[in-house]
C-alpha cells in the first residue's frame, strides 16, 4: 500500500550521506568533464553548468514515483467524473472546437491516455509538492536528462568512483517510451515510427533541423533495441498518399507520436496531413491528443473540489502533496486580491511559465490587474504558493573554470511511461538565478543520480 505519510529525508540528505571524499572527487570530475556532460544538450544558459547531477536514494524515488503515478489517476478519474468523451471535456473547460489540434471530440476518456506522463514537483519544507502536471506524449527533456547523468556515471566509471560506492543513472526514459510506445501500440518488430516534432516551435537548435536529427541519432539506435525503426521527422513535412497512409522521410509510418503540443503546434500542410491520416484510422498515434486535456490545470481544482467524497488514503494524497488549486472566477478576485503573497496565476492549459503570476514577485497593482485580466478572459487557476527549498549543488562557471557551491531551487520532473517509473528531469537553479525554474530563463537540466 503507499505509504501516505513517508518520512522525506531532506533533499541534501542523499548527497551529504556519500562520503567526503567522493564527493569531492565527483565535483572535481564533473568540473573537468563539463564539455564532454553537456555536449549537445539544451540550454538558454551561456554562464553555468553544473558540476555534479542532483541525487536521490532509490526508496524516496521509489515513493516519489508510486505518488505520482497515483495522483495522475486521481487527476484522471476528476476528469472521467464530469466527461465520458473528450469533445464534453473540451467544452466544459471552454477549448475553443479546433484549437486542439489531432482531436476526435467523440473519442472516448480511458486509462490509455495515462501512458505518459511527468508532473512537475518542487520540494518544500522537504515535502514534495505536485504543482503541475505533463500529461501527453510531448515530454521534453528524456533524451538530455538521459545522457547528461549517464555522462556523468561515465566519467566516474573511468576514475574509478563507481568502485567505490554505488552511482547509478535512474531508469532510462528514453528507452522506458520506446517499450511503451510498440506495446501500446500493438507494433510488430520493425515497424516502422516516426517521431514528429515541429522545427518553427522556440527550443534551443531547432532553428538547423538537419543537425537537431544528427544530436538525435543515438534515440534512434535506442529505439531499434526496442525493435522499432524510429524516424526524426518535422511535423512541417508530413505528407499522405492515395490511400490516406501518412508518409515521413519519403516513406509510410506504421505509427507516430509527438514531442508538440496539439494547441500550440505551427499550422502547415502536415499537420494537416496527420489529422488526415488519424482520421482514416490508417496511423495510429501514441498518444491520444486528448491526453492534453486530460493535462489541463483545472483538473487540479477539480481533485480538490473532490478530495473530501474520495477514499481516506486517496484524499489524504491530495490534501499532502497538491498545493490548494481553485478555477480563477470573478468571484474570487477578492480573495486572489487580499491572499497576493499567497497565490499564483497560471493559464489552466499554458506550458514554460508563459503568463504565470506569482503574487509575491508582483507589485500590487500588476498582480491586482493580471487576475482581473484572467478571471475575465477565462481559462486560468490560482494556486497556492509553493516555496521551492533551495538545495545544495555545485557549478562551473563556463568561461573561468572557476567551481562554485550554491544552495539554488531546483524541480524533480519523474517520467512515467507505460504506467512504469522511467527516471526523472530535474532544472536546477543557478547562482544569482529567479525562483520561475523553466529553459527560456536559463535554468539547467539533468538526470537523476540513484543510491542506495
Amino acid at each position: 500500500m503507499l505509504d501516505v505519510d513517508y518520512r522525506w529525508p531532506s533533499a541534501a540528505r542523499a548527497w551529504l550521506d556519500l562520503p567526503a571524499d567522493v564527493r569531492a572527487d565527483m565535483v572535481t570530475a564533473g568540473a573537468q568533464s563539463w564539455q564532454e556532460i553537456f555536449d549537445g544538450r539544451a540550454t538558454y544558459n551561456k554562464q553555468w553548468r553544473l558540476a555534479r547531477p542532483p541525487v536521490m536514494d532509490e526508496t524516496s524515488l521509489g515513493v516519489l514515483n508510486a505518488v505520482c503515478d497515483r495522483l495522475a489517476q486521481l487527476i484522471f478519474e476528476a476528469c472521467r467524473r464530469r466527461a465520458g468523451t473528450a469533445g464534453e471535456l473540451r467544452r466544459l473547460l471552454g477549448v475553443p472546437d479546433g484549437e486542439t489540434r489531432l482531436l476526435d471530440d467523440d473519442e472516448p476518456l480511458t486509462e490509455a491516455l495515462l501512458e505518459a506522463f511527468r508532473p512537475d514537483v518542487l520540494l518544500s519544507d522537504g515535502l514534495p509538492r505536485v504543482v503541475e502536471y505533463n500529461i501527453d506524449s510531448s515530454l521534453g527533456g528524456a533524451f538530455d536528462a538521459d545522457t547528461t547523468v549517464r555522462r556523468f556515471v561515465e566519467v566516474y566509471r573511468r576514475r574509478g568512483l563507481t568502485d567505490r560506492i554505488r552511482l547509478e543513472a535512474a531508469p532510462s526514459a528514453v528507452d522506458r517510451r520506446f517499450a511503451a510506445i510498440r506495446s501500446g501500440l500493438s507494433l510488430p518488430e520493425g515497424a516502422r515510427v516516426a517521431m514528429l516534432l515541429d522545427f518553427d516551435a522556440e527550443y534551443p537548435g531547432l532553428d538547423d533541423p538537419e543537425r537537431f536529427i544528427r544530436v538525435l541519432a543515438p534515440v534512434v539506435e535506442r529505439a531499434t533495441a526496442f525493435g522499432l525503426d524510429l524516424v526524426i521527422a518535422p511535423v512541417s513535412q508530413l505528407t499522405v498518399d492515395d490511400r490516406s497512409h501518412l508518409v515521413a522521410r519519403g516513406a509510410p509510418v506504421d505509427g507516430v507520436f509527438r514531442l508538440f503540443v496539439p494547441n500550440r503546434v505551427t499550422p502547415s500542410a502536415g499537420v494537416d496531413a496527420l489529422e488526415t491520416a488519424l482520421a482514416a484510422g490508417t496511423v495510429p498515434m501514441w498518444v491520444s491528443a486528448a491526453a492534453w486535456l486530460i493535462a489541463n490545470k483545472a483538473a487540479f481544482a477539480w481533485l480538490w473540489d473532490d478530495a473530501d467524497s474520495l477514499p481516506t488514503v486517496d484524499r489524504d494524497l491530495v490534501h499532502r502533496y497538491v498545493p490548494r488549486t481553485w478555477t480563477l472566477t470573478p468571484d474570487l478576485l477578492d480573495r486572489a486580491v487580499a491572499d497576493q503573497r499567497d497565490l499564483v496565476s497560471k493559464p489552466a492549459d499554458g506550458s514554460a511559465g508563459v503568463d504565470v503570476l506569482i503574487g509575491r514577485e508582483c507589485d500590487a497593482d500588476t498582480w491586482r490587474d493580471g487576475v482581473r485580466r484572467a478571471a475575465e478572459r477565462g481559462g486560468f487557476i490560482l494556486q497556492q504558493y509553493v516555496r521551492a527549498d533551495d538545495v545544495p549543488l555545485d557549478f562551473v562557471h563556463i568561461e573561468t573554470g572557476e567551481t562554485v557551491s550554491a544552495d539554488v531551487p531546483y524541480s524533480i520532473a519523474p517520467y512515467l511511461f507505460g504506467r512504469e517509473p522511467a527516471g526523472a528531469c530535474i532544472r536546477t537553479g543557478f547562482p544569482g538565478c529567479d525562483a520561475v525554474l523553466n529553459l527560456a530563463r536559463g535554468v539547467l537540466l539533468s538526470g537523476l543520480l540513484v543510491t542506495d
